[in-house]
């Protein structure tokens, strides 16, 4: 600590992003990244815009990557704002919609981040409780706040929510913003998108990190009602005018607009999800219902954080949570089958040991 830093800095705890370890032969199923990486058409659009061009600064207003966005979700530009990652955006979020003195609502087990920015920003929070399955109950969020956050899919569980509850929540809270983070939105959930020309206090934010593989790229967006969209523009010109670069542009329309590749990848995962959760439960484990790239699993015998200790012995990283009611679970990115099934052999040899 140091007695220059502020007050607030003083009084923050940062969060803890996922290990990117220095591992040789290393199967990393620990931060939920694709096992496919990007589109071969992102690539080459990315290729083609490493020329002499990035000496001027790029579109301010990201209006291409925008455009594409808008016109897949059958809304306007107006409706669509992106940054740097999803991070980004949700941070904008918290800072320009959920300041009106009341509490900001998330559930007790979900993304570590959205403490973090209310500490930022120095807002109140309250934590919602899952149930005892680890699932939000919607009824549990009529309280007074500032607004509502979900991550849905949720994270760490991968439990989604049905689109009649999250309508039910917007309906109730009609005067607050509902944040739906649907960061994995894409392994089996349904996107909230088709309910914002209904409800003008609903923002959906996703990422291009995950099913679309550029984790590398830092590009995130929201959409929603264009007096939300304009909030979060004033708050990014007055902290970073031109949030993505010329390259990052390019590469995450191109890897939008193709939805072949996309399709192609998102199924493959989801495959290997079943085939993995089936695995582990034949081992023992008790596996949540996932509609993530991840699953979230525990062993009836075992502790996760020697189950994972021992798997980074055999260079396999898994994600283990601390807390009171995620200390006993693992979050397992879902690979290739490859990855998965020499996770599954390594799980075998570590039980069979530990016998």
């Amino acid at each position: 600590m140091s007695r220059f830093w502020s007050p607030l800095v003083q009084r923050l705890t940062p969060y803890v992003p996922g290990e990117q370890p220095k591992i040789s032969n290393l199967i990393k199923l620990n931060t939920n990244e694709s096992p496919y990486g990007p589109s071969p058409k992102a690539i080459e659009a990315i290729r083609n815009a490493a020329d002499d061009s990035l000496r001027l600064y790029s579109d301010p207003v990201s209006l291409g990557l925008r455009e594409a966005i808008a016109r897949r979700t059958g809304l306007t530009t107006d409706h669509v704002f992106v940054g740097n990652g999803s991070d980004e955006v949700l941070a904008h979020a918290f800072q320009a919609l959920f300041n009106h003195g009341d509490p900001v609502l998330f559930p007790d087990v979900t993304y570590s981040f959205y403490p973090v920015y209310c500490g930022l920003y120095g807002l109140p929070f309250e934590t919602v409780p899952l149930d005892d399955g680890l699932r939000v109950r919607i009824d549990d969020f009529n309280l007074p706040n500032s607004g509502i956050v979900l991550a849905n899919p949720n994270a760490p569980t991968g439990i989604a929510l049905g689109l009649g509850d999250i309508e039910k929540l917007l309906a109730a809270h009609p005067d607050r913003v509902v944040l739906i983070d649907e960061a994995y939105v894409d392994y089996g959930a349904e996107s909230a998108i088709s309910l914002i020309s209904r409800y003008p206090n609903l923002l959906v934010v996703q990422t291009f990190s995950k099913s679309r593989g550029l984790a590398g790229l830092r590009v995130g967006f929201a959409v929603g009602d264009p007096a939300l969209i304009e909030g979060l523009v004033r708050v990014k010109d007055s902290f970073n005018s031109y949030p993505l670069d010329r390259l990052a542009q390019a590469g995450a329309k191109a890897a939008y607009e193709d939805e072949d590749w996309l399709g192609e990848c998102v199924s493959k995962v989801m495959a290997s999800r079943e085939t993995l959760s089936g695995s582990l439960a034949e081992l023992g484990f008790e596996v949540l219902p996932s509609c993530a790239n991840f699953v979230y699993a525990r062993h009836q015998d075992r502790e996760a954080a020697s189950l994972a200790a021992a798997l980074r012995e055999r260079a396999i990283i898994v994600r283990h949570l601390k807390g009171p009611r995620t200390s006993s679970w693992l979050r397992i990115t879902v690979g290739t089958d490859a990855q998965c099934a020499a996770l599954v052999d390594a799980l075998k040899d570590i039980l069979r040991r530990n016998d």
